[in-house]
């Protein structure tokens, strides 16, 4: 079966999965990314540091869907590793009814309290203004950020990574083109770069709900699959609700951390709004690898092959760990030239700023790819509590640790880059601790 990743080679069926659908996370952050270059370059310091702010929390509002996404795809892998049609079609139905009640509830909040938001970030004075306008009109693409994680994520869980990856490809060019229009031809400032990327977003969104509803049949919902199962529904919040905590977690400490990144300034929110984009682009792979690692673990565990998860953990492992040290290698030696893209040149306090970032964490993105790949492993294996434990732990050291050392006058803003290696270092030892110890509880008896 097509996309089945319960037989045949771990390591090249996993690669060629995971692939796809790095290669679609990649154009993913084109949206946002498309926003900051074209803003910072022709906007100005001001403009970027409000588009980078707004960054930040819409990770960490999209982070909801995501999680929930994620966390429905893992019970429709389960199922399909089972063979189980009927119950896999039926999850499908009830995770887009729930998941998007949530999506238009959250796009509500999103625009009752954006005053609020702004004034809880700690936006300087001549910032704000450009945020409100910027937010108000990409809290419109929530709904478009939805259809596409859903959609793409129901696919991906029976092994199709490519069909997301087109539509993702699409509106990522699309998005580039509407920028340079509305920024530099209508001159609509912040507001033109987020009215590209949510128009960009329902290309995505809309383009693949259609696909799914008329090119692929085989996934298709009946009406037998219309109907209200308790049982399935409270499987799927399990892993739904859970691995929302955890991006969420994930996300709210980093929006924390962006509120703290405020109080120094301008110059320092305008050098951690590009680092934080090049950063993003740098281990996004290692992510997504980490979430196909994770269909893949799903999959055999509803098919239950412990032996082969065990390879496969072994496997993934080593793959991680060399991009890393490829990656983050590139990005330590490329730390300025890569900043330049985004700032102006003239502009040398930003860049040495960002350029001290990015060698910090780029020496340490080991830390961060293993990580993902025990969040995807215990996703996978019904543990998602495990994974919101990780969070928690890698989020909560860095909060903590950033507004601790970074009051300490000697050491000020650096105190917030270091934190974050720590948390990674702290939450894969934990991660790795509990495996060694619950693995045979873990992993499902070979059949």
């Amino acid at each position: 079966m097509e996309g089945d990743l319960t037989e045949g080679s771990i390591t090249g069926r996993l690669l060629r999965f995971a692939l796809p659908l790095m290669a679609g996370n990649l154009l993913q952050q084109l949206y946002n990314v498309a926003d900051t270059l074209i803003v910072g370059r022709f906007l100005g310091a001001d403009a970027l540091a409000a588009v980078g702010s707004a960054y930040s929390l819409m990770t960490f509002l999209t982070s909801i869907l995501l999680g929930l996404c994620m966390g429905s795809s893992a019970y429709f892998s389960i199922q399909f590793g089972r063979r189980d049609d009927e119950r896999m079609k039926n999850g499908f139905f009830l995770s887009f009814v729930l998941i998007g009640a949530v999506a238009l509830a959250l796009t509500a909040a999103s625009f009752v309290l954006l005053d609020w938001i702004i004034r809880a970030l700690q936006a300087p004075t001549e910032v704000a203004p450009l945020m409100h306008d910027y937010l108000f009109y990409i809290f419109f693409g929530i709904i478009a950020t939805f259809l596409y994680n859903f959609f793409a994520n129901l696919l991906r869980s029976v092994g199709n990574s490519v069909t997301p990856l087109v539509f993702l490809g699409i509106s990522a060019v699309l998005n580039i083109v509407l920028d340079l229009v509305f920024v530099l031809v209508f001159r609509w400032g912040v507001a033109g770069a987020a009215v590209a990327t949510v128009i960009a977003q329902y290309v995505s969104g809309v383009g693949l709900m259609l696909y799914y509803l008329l090119l692929f049949p085989a996934l298709r919902v009946a009406r037998q699959h219309i109907r209200w199962d308790g049982r399935a529904v409270c499987e799927i919040a399990g892993l739904s609700v859970l691995t929302c905590v955890q991006q969420s977690v994930m996300n709210l400490g980093i929006l924390m951390v962006q509120g703290l990144v405020n109080s120094f300034g301008t110059a320092v929110m305008a050098a951690f709004a590009a680092a934080v984009k090049i950063d993003s682009f740098a281990y996004m792979p290692v992510q997504d690898f980490g979430n196909a690692f994770s269909t893949f673990i799903a999959q055999n565990y509803g098919a239950g092959k412990a032996d082969r998860i065990r390879r496969g953990i072994r496997s993934a492992a080593v793959c991680a760990v060399v991009f890393c040290i490829a990656v983050g290698l590139a990005v330590c030696v490329f730390a300025a030239p890569l900043m330049g893209l985004f700032v102006q040149p003239e502009e040398t306090g930003i860049i040495a700023i960002g350029v001290g970032y990015l060698r910090i964490e780029a020496a340490c993105y080991t830390g961060i790819g293993l990580l993902f790949l025990l969040y995807g492993l215990y996703r996978a294996v019904n543990r998602p509590g495990m994974s919101v434990v990780l969070t928690v732990i890698s989020l909560g050291t860095r909060v903590l640790l950033a507004h601790l050392l970074s009051a300490v006058p000697a050491i000020g803003v650096t105190g917030i880059w270091v934190s974050v290696p720590i948390g990674w270092a702290l939450a894969d030892l934990t991660g790795a601790l509990y495996y060694r110890k619950k693995r045979r509880k873990l992993l499902p008896e070979s059949q």
